[in-house]
């Protein structure tokens, strides 16, 4: 819907840049023109106009690590075995338009099952569903029981993961999420800081992903992952808890190596940690809200994504997960850079969306007061579009 939107400030997207009494032009589902209000171009006049004096209009959100298919249960590997996939693929689109109405405009979904998230990204592309773009990395690889085996990527040699990648490919996926270490979610499979994959596997299925033009996100909550995932070239690095048995082990050496290869780090920060805390050993919060600015200060690239869908992370909370990282030590201009800016770039998507500018997609927000000043106001929606549809925030 072609549309002239007005607010009291327009943040196109990099840290620092700012248009007092802004406006943005859409047209034709792109962005036509930013600037401020008072010098739109005349073909502005021709369209409708919504006005946002006390607002900002910022990109629209991009969540890098989301689970569209888990319901925020203790379990999720009972409820797979509970629900058809059209019922899961139902609950999936449901969730989608949740996000959507939060100003979260595109996902990678990191691990759903039988392809149900590359099914939902082309209805929600046709315009057949409400919700965000949607980048979906289909079931993860991990080995026979390994984490997460329940969503059917199991592979027990190098060269089964490999037909794996070629299988995700042939199958529309977006990208490979290659588990390189265990997690919490599987009983009985390996330990979060145990890895899964040796560095010449994760290199053989980086390698492959890359052939085929499939970017790799590796899961790593354990050091020896971390270490493993940036020696194999991967894209990005989720979680990245530097764990080891017995606690946490930053390492700021490896955070050097990080930052000077220019991978991505995804903390996964959600608004459940506190509740998380709570169930941990003493300091666990902290801990961890040190290590991100540690890295932070070092130079590490750090992409927002929340891990949406595990337990205890409701679907829609950003402005809890935004004030946690800057509890952690960034800023709230570099928290939004890192869900707009940053998270494009890390996703292949510099090109499409993450900032106002024209010709790039119309995915964008508009927020009551000012999320520079006070991050949390990120969670007064007043109007969301998302590839040039309108979608109406949450009641």
């Amino acid at each position: 819907m072609d549309t002239l939107l007005t607010a009291g400030r327009v943040l196109p997207g990099p840290v620092g840049e700012r248009v007092p009494d802004g406006a943005v032009l859409v047209r034709g589902g792109r962005v036509a023109w930013v600037g401020p209000r008072a010098e739109a171009p005349a073909e502005a006049a021709a369209v409708p106009r919504r006005d946002f004096p006390g607002g900002t209009i910022l990109p629209g959100l991009i969540d890098v690590h989301v689970h569209l298919a888990f319901d925020t249960g203790p379990d999720p590997a009972a409820m797979f075995a509970a629900v058809s996939d059209g019922e899961l693929y139902e609950h999936m689109a449901a969730r989608a338009e949740i996000l959507l109405r939060a100003g979260v405009t595109t996902v990678r979904d990191l691990g759903d099952r039988n392809g149900l998230a590359i099914r939902l990204r082309d209805e929600i592309a046709a315009g057949r569903r409400p919700g965000p773009r949607v980048l979906s990395a289909a079931a993860p690889i991990t080995p026979p029981d390994g984490h997460c085996h329940f969503l059917g990527g199991e592979a027990a040699t190098t060269a089964d993961a490999l037909e794996l990648v070629r299988r995700h490919a042939r199958a529309g996926a977006d990208l490979v999420k290659v588990m390189a270490t265990g997690g919490y979610l599987t009983n009985g499979g390996a330990l979060p800081w145990e890895a899964q994959f040796d560095t010449a596997a994760l290199k053989a299925i980086t390698a492959e992903a890359h052939g085929l033009g499939l970017r790799v996100a590796a899961h790593a909550h354990g050091l020896v992952g971390i270490r493993a995932a940036l020696d194999a070239d991967v894209d990005t690095i989720e979680h990245c808890g530097w764990e080891v048995a017995g606690g946490t082990r930053p390492d700021p050496g490896l955070m050097r190596e990080l930052a000077a290869s220019g991978i991505a780090v995804c903390p996964t920060v959600h608004h459940g940690w506190p509740g998380i805390a709570a169930r941990r050993e003493p300091g666990w919060l902290e801990d961890r809200l040190t290590a991100i600015g540690r890295a932070r200060e070092l130079g590490v690239t750090l992409v927002f994504g929340t891990d949406t869908g595990v337990r205890g992370a409701g679907f829609g909370r950003v402005a809890e997960a935004f004030a946690l990282l800057v509890r952690a030590g960034q800023p709230p201009a570099e928290v939004i850079a890192s869900a707009t800016v940053e998270a494009a770039r890390a996703c292949g998507l510099a090109d499409v969306t993450g900032r106002l500018a024209p010709g790039l997609a119309a995915d964008l927000l508009v927020v009551d007061g000012d999320p520079t000043a006070d991050v949390t106001a990120i969670a007064a929606v007043r109007h969301v579009v998302a590839a040039g549809r309108p979608a109406e925030p949450a009641p």
